[in-house]
């Protein structure tokens, strides 16, 4: 993508043409585009429990044999209702044997056809898996958006609470849930994985959250452990850009940065980010999506920016050289863009980010961002829901993404560019 940035309102679908009314009232088009539901809430899988809800970050892996896998997350908190009867799980009711209902559920594709051939549980155990992120090594990085500890929980749980766990994109069934507690404890919300240096970038969903990364000790082995750093910014440290936050940050300004070493990374106080920003680092409004472009990556801040409605960020590794972060994007407005969650850049270059905002109206779009900075409309959830998970396969040719509840997985066709 290129690297300017300015804000440029553009007409509702213009990308692609109109948005086009679905006549199932689901999700809206632009011309020539379909979808088609391929996994819902309910369904029965093939390890016999039914499809979780709650479906929200999402990953798509070539696995061989002419076969893709989606690994999905369930953002969901533990009530009489949902806990779930399976083994291995990371945590369990307190006094009894039901996994916690969070977690990820697996489904594999034929690339060709995307008939699904098999569902499965694949992690358990967890609370509010919510994103997450693809690593070069064909995993799922799967985030808890949850901080609860034992003593909190009032014993209702075994296990403290918001960590990251690895999922294997064949992993046949449930893995052995291992929490890596070298990348922090704290809310969690999505990661990305530099390929040049198997470095770990992470958000965090709070209003007052830092931008992360993990240099693991061994790259590619996560569970060998690793230093936690937060990205410290020069001359400036709160990026909402709120009427009270001080200095301001103009859409396509490059700031660089370095890293703060980060010690008592489990913080059981849930302090990691305040005891980060004493030190000086950098401040984000709610940070959610992040995705790998081709040396640099993309991230949402959902609620930044002088209107509220949310910014996204390009972040630059530069190896060899001092980071950069830009600010990429800045919604003037709601009716453009309003609170961007999950994102995925897109294989001809544009961003596609979910909304998830829920006012008195639910009315979310998957939009499109260009390399330009121009925020459009692609497509348009009818449902009173969030869009979420967007993935492409890895030819390029589908836009996999989750209406979050009831739990729909659609997957999209249609004429796409070429880069």
């Amino acid at each position: 993508m290129s690297n300017t940035a300015t804000v440029r309102s553009m007409p509702e679908g213009n990308r692609f043409g109109a948005l086009q009314p679905d006549p199932a009232g689901i999700l809206d088009l632009p011309p020539g585009f379909s979808y088609r539901i391929i996994s819902r809430s309910g369904d029965m899988m093939d390890d016999g429990e039914g499809v979780p809800d709650a479906a929200d970050g999402m990953g798509c892996f070539d696995i061989g044999d002419g076969k893709i896998a989606l690994v999905r997350n369930h953002e969901l908190r533990p009530s009489a209702e949902n806990v779930i009867a399976v083994s291995p799980a990371y945590d369990t009711v307190a006094r009894s044997l039901l996994a916690l209902p969070g977690g990820t559920t697996t489904i594999i594709l034929d690339a060709e056809t995307l008939e699904v051939q098999e569902q499965y549980r694949s992690l358990a155990g967890t609370i509010r898996n919510c994103a997450g992120g693809v690593t070069p090594w064909n995993t799922w990085l799967s985030c808890e958006e949850n901080t609860t500890t034992v003593e909190e929980s009032g014993g209702r749980l075994n296990k403290n609470h918001g960590y990251v766990f690895e999922v294997p994109a064949n992993s046949g069934g449930l893995v052995d849930p291992q929490p890596l507690r070298a990348m922090g404890r704290f809310n969690h919300e999505a990661a990305c994985v530099d390929p040049r240096t198997g470095i770990v970038y992470m958000t965090e969903d709070r209003g007052d959250s830092l931008f992360y990364r993990f240099i693991p000790d061994v790259p590619g082995d996560l569970a060998a452990g690793g230093t936690l750093q937060a990205l410290k910014l020069d001359g400036m440290q709160d990026t909402r850009n709120s009427e009270d936050g001080g200095s301001r940050l103009s859409v396509g300004s490059m700031v660089p940065g370095t890293w703060l070493t980060l010690d008592n990374v489990e913080a059981f106080d849930d302090d990691l980010r305040q005891r980060g920003a004493d030190q000086g680092a950098a401040i984000f409004a709610r940070g959610e999506g992040i995705w790998m472009g081709d040396g640099e990556m993309y991230f949402t801040a959902t609620s930044g920016g002088a209107a509220g409605e949310g910014q996204i960020f390009r972040f630059t590794p530069r190896p060899d050289s001092v980071d950069l972060l830009e600010l990429f994007y800045e919604s003037p407005a709601a009716s453009e863009y309003s609170f961007g969650d999950n994102l995925v850049v897109s294989p001809f270059g544009d961003l596609i980010v979910c909304e998830d905002q829920y006012g008195d109206t639910v009315d979310n779009h998957l939009r499109g961002i260009t390399p330009a900075g121009e925020a459009y409309a692609f497509g348009r959830l009818r449902l009173q829901t969030e869009p979420a998970g967007a993935c492409f396969s890895p030819d390029g040719r589908t836009l996999f993404v989750n209406a979050y509840w009831p739990t729909m997985t659609l997957a999209i066709t249609g004429p796409w560019p070429t880069a």
